[in-house]
């Protein structure tokens, strides 16, 4: 249980205004973004390593900023993806000439967001590489390692390409030691509860008195098999199997290992394990280098552990034994490399583009698109426990939060454009924005893509009509299915999206009002929302917990069905403008 907190929604930023206060040598926030830069500004002529991801697992990611580890750190809320903006904020002030290397865990929302702000940093002349970490072992097997997801292993990762920017090797050499790593890096994980959101009654999932939970994930995810609870000798051989059974042929012995606890599995019990992990690996044929039994890579609350192997050769070698000064993690007496004294001044973010001035006809669409934005925005704070509940059975059970955070968000950027004579265009996209910015995760970037985009595609000039909307709607799904790198199929939003877009361009070519069509195709998607139930995940996160969802429909669909039809029954009352004007 999270005891200590003001409001469930400002946890995230309460904890950053905290942490800021608390460890002025070492961090710096940067303006209007959701995280830090290492304390001074970047060093010129040094490539920056920028780490990120869902709040909730300190001491990553924030807790690892200084020499010798990260350069930057960026934090969604918890368990969720930061927005593209965020990322794109933190690596822009990072930055100090030599380029950035943005790291993350293997998770759909990370890698979407992620990439669409090293996009726009290549466009603004940054060379950017990304790289994200996949050693979870119970996540898929062996010959699919890209599909794996990034847990504890991602400290191991981070630290080495940290030390290697920091002996002052260039962008190229970081990002290929980095990969190096992470190829070597394999961790399995336990869970014996779950964990608690800030200002929730309940954990995300229970294991039963008397078992154990093998294969978890740090977001809260159950594990993917569960069995009799058993004593740390046991317990000890079980973990060590696992990790080890990968080993590669290449392997000389020596290797990196963290024993990690995830929240309330304390110190004390992790010595114990380590009392029994130690001699089996010892007898396994390791070599220990300097190992870690701590906690490393949290999940709030959350009763687990997990058993961290990376492989060691003569590259990797030095690099983890490297010193590090962090506020949480330090080795060592480390000190900047001596060729970087040059502070850089952060880079300031970029002011947006005006838009052109809105037609009239424009400007009243646009009070119905901020009519039917209050409506998604209440539809959700309807369904958002159900929501929750439908995402925790095979995923971390913050789907309904993070709508709420990006729908709400979405409203009020709709009444600022509205209020400052924005057509439809506008509105629309100044909600998608922030909607991205503020739900993060999969959930937000999606939708925020499919706002800016429908948005994009009726501009401020034309009124709308069920033509055009039905374009820009089929725009929307292509952009959401190539960011997404979803198919049908995949127990996706794209499931249900698909199908609305399908029955909105067949209703062109029939004599039914933009609002009939409307709802016509909001029954379609709703019928391909429950048609998910059946499903089993293929891409994000639910996907090493395929079993589990079976019977359960995807939640994003579900969202997305409960908006549109919401929306549908909204239309008559706010629609008549349009309807007058298309018809």
């Amino acid at each position: 249980m999270t005891h200590i907190y003001n409001d469930p929604d400002t946890f995230k930023s309460d904890v950053l205004t905290g942490f800021a206060a608390a460890h002025p040598r070492y961090v710096e926030r940067v303006p209007d973004a959701s995280g830090f830069i290492r304390a001074g500004g970047p060093l010129a002529g040094k490539v920056s390593l920028v780490i990120g991801g869902g709040s909730g697992h300190y001491p990553s990611y924030n807790g690892v900023v200084g020499p010798g580890f990260a350069d930057g750190a960026v934090l969604g809320d918890i368990f969720a993806s930061p927005s593209a903006e965020q990322v794109y904020r933190i690596a822009r002030a990072a930055h100090g000439g030599a380029g950035v290397v943005l790291a993350f865990g293997n998770y759909a929302g990370d890698r979407l967001n992620f990439g669409v702000a090293a996009d726009r940093l290549r466009a603004e002349g940054v060379d950017v590489r990304v790289v994200w970490v996949t050693d979870d072992v119970a996540s898929a097997p062996p010959g699919a390692e890209a599909d794996r997801r990034g847990i504890a292993g991602t400290f191991t990762v981070y630290k080495m390409a940290g030390a290697a920017a920091e002996e002052g090797k260039d962008l190229e050499e970081v990002e290929r030691l980095m990969r190096h790593a992470n190829a070597a890096t394999y961790s399995f994980g336990v869970a014996f509860d779950g964990c608690t959101l800030p200002g929730a009654s309940d954990a995300l999932f229970h294991v039963q008195e008397g078992q154990v939970d093998f294969g978890l994930g740090i977001h809260g995810e159950p594990g993917i098999s569960t069995t009799d609870w058993m004593p740390a000798a046991r317990l000890a051989e079980q973990l060590v199997e696992r990790v080890l059974a990968e080993r590669p042929a290449s392997a000389d012995g020596r290797a990196a290992v963290l024993l990690n606890g995830l929240g309330s599995t304390k110190h004390e019990e992790l010595y114990v394990l380590w009392s029994e992990v130690e001699p089996r690996l010892r007898a396994a044929g390791l070599d220990l280098v300097d190992p870690e039994v701590g906690e490393l890579v949290t999940s709030l609350d959350m009763a687990g552990c997990s058993l961290t192997v990376t492989w060691l050769d003569d590259e990797l070698d030095p690099l983890w034994r490297a010193p590090a000064d962090t506020p949480a993690y330090r080795r060592g007496q480390a000190v900047a490399n001596g060729r970087f004294t040059e502070r850089t001044v952060p880079v300031g973010v970029q002011a947006e583009e005006t838009q052109d001035a809105a037609s009239p006809a424009s400007r009243r669409h646009a009070a119905v698109a901020r009519d039917l934005i209050a409506t998604l925005a209440a539809t959700v704070e309807e369904h958002k426990q159900r929501l929750g509940e439908i995402d925790a059975v095979a995923g971390d059970g913050d789907h309904g939060i993070g709508m709420s955070r990006g729908s709400r968000a979405a409203l009020e950027a709709a009444e600022s454009a509205v209020s400052s004579g924005g057509g439809v265009g506008s509105v629309l996209s100044a909600a998608g924005a922030a909607f991205g910015d503020r739900a993060g995760g999969t959930s937000g970037i999606l939708w925020g893509l499919v706002l800016d985009t429908v948005g994009d595609g009726l501009g401020n000039q034309e009124p709308v009509n069920l033509g055009r909307l039905a374009e820009a709607v089929r725009a929307a799904t292509t952009r959401v299915q190539t960011f997404g790198r979803a198919e049908l199929g995949d127990k996706t939003m794209l499931d249900a999206l698909c199908p609305f877009a399908d029955a909105l361009e067949q209703a062109t070519d029939t004599a039914l009002t933009l609002p009939e069509a409307w709802r016509a195709a909001a029954e379609s998607c709703a019928k391909a929302a429950e048609a998910t139930a059946p499903m089993v995940p293929k891409v994000g996160r639910a996907r090493p917990l395929a079993d589990r969802s079976l019977g359960t429909p995807d939640p994003g669909a579900v969202s997305l069905a409960l908006i549109v039809a919401a929306i549908g029954e909204r239309l008559d009352q706010t629609c008549q403008t349009i309807h007058e004007e298309s018809s």
